[in-house]
């Protein structure tokens, strides 16, 4: 999953152009999350985000319901302390960022259908956040029966680890915006998550 950050791409144009890239390149969801845009703004690259997955990967909508609902999104992703959503009447998956088991737990039991756990590693892009190690990926994949994807300094060197940690896949933002080549990047982390699926079967 690739978490979006316009100000890391270099602007909103760049944005789109990357998340096309690393489509192409195998990335299967992208989770918009630009939690400065005023709402008409989200919506708008919420649509053109559509258009470049759409039939491709999933795109998650960072907190809105509303803009997902509006632009077609596969589902939305949940900060850990936001409440719990009514599901609407059309499918749509809810993913929700923990930190802890306990967290993990309640998303669980909230029937969440992903969990994103971290940050594992340092990060730029929380780099007040203390890094929690491959142990949380651990604790909570040994806690819920839910996928748990690893994010925070996620690099295509690191994602073995994390799968042998537990984790069934991986969210990345500098890994695939601040690459020189963001299909190429997307390429890597895909082959990396391959074979280090097969090394835990």
């Amino acid at each position: 999953m690739l978490v979006t950050d316009r100000h890391l791409a270099g602007g909103l144009e760049a944005l789109v152009a990357a998340v096309e890239a690393a489509v192409e390149g195998g990335l299967n969801a992208v989770q918009l999350r630009e939690r400065d845009l005023p709402p008409t703004d989200l919506l708008a690259l919420a649509r053109r985000l559509r258009a470049v997955t759409s039939g491709r990967a999933l795109l998650f909508v960072n907190s809105s319901l509303e803009v997902a609902l509006a632009a077609g999104a596969d589902g939305i992703h949940l900060p850990e302390a936001a409440p719990t959503i009514e599901r609407p009447d059309r499918p749509l998956l809810v993913g929700r960022s923990v930190h802890s088991r306990e967290a993990a737990r309640r998303a669980w039991g909230e029937c969440s259908d992903y969990i994103i756990a971290g940050p594992i590693f340092g990060t730029a892009s929380h780099p007040v956040s203390r890094p929690a190690g491959l142990e949380l990926v651990q604790t909570i994949a040994g806690a819920v029966a839910i996928p748990v994807l690893a994010i925070g300094g996620i690099t295509a060197y690191r994602v073995e680890d994390v799968v042998r940690a537990g984790a069934s896949g991986v969210a990345v933002i500098s890994a695939v915006l601040e690459a020189d080549s963001p299909r190429r990047a997307a390429e890597e982390l895909r082959q990396a998550l391959r074979g280090a699926w097969a090394a835990t079967e």
